[in-house]
């Protein structure tokens, strides 16, 4: 079980590929919410995303790394109305 606070503010998230998908804002509940500039594209860009502490695996180094590959990781991505992204 991954403990939240060890998820620091700034750390980069990556994929179980080893691709980037996100910088961490900060810990809000459950979920990992990221920083503005990574979070989302066109009509989902501008404002913040969330990621699920479940699909978090491990947190090492200041990187939080994802159970799920960053291209699957981001269909489980949230709006901040708790909304699906895709």
């Amino acid at each position: 079980m991954i403990n939240a606070r060890d998820i620091r503010e700034h750390a980069e998230i990556i994929g179980a590929d080893g691709a980037h998908v996100g910088t961490v804002d900060r810990v809000e509940g459950n979920r990992i919410k990221l920083t503005k500039k990574d979070s989302g594209e066109g009509s989902h860009e501008g404002h913040h995303h969330f990621v699920s502490l479940g699909l978090v695996a491990d947190v090492e180094g200041g990187i939080v790394r994802l159970s799920a590959n960053a291209d699957a990781a981001v269909l489980f991505e949230e709006e901040e109305n708790g909304k699906s992204v895709h």
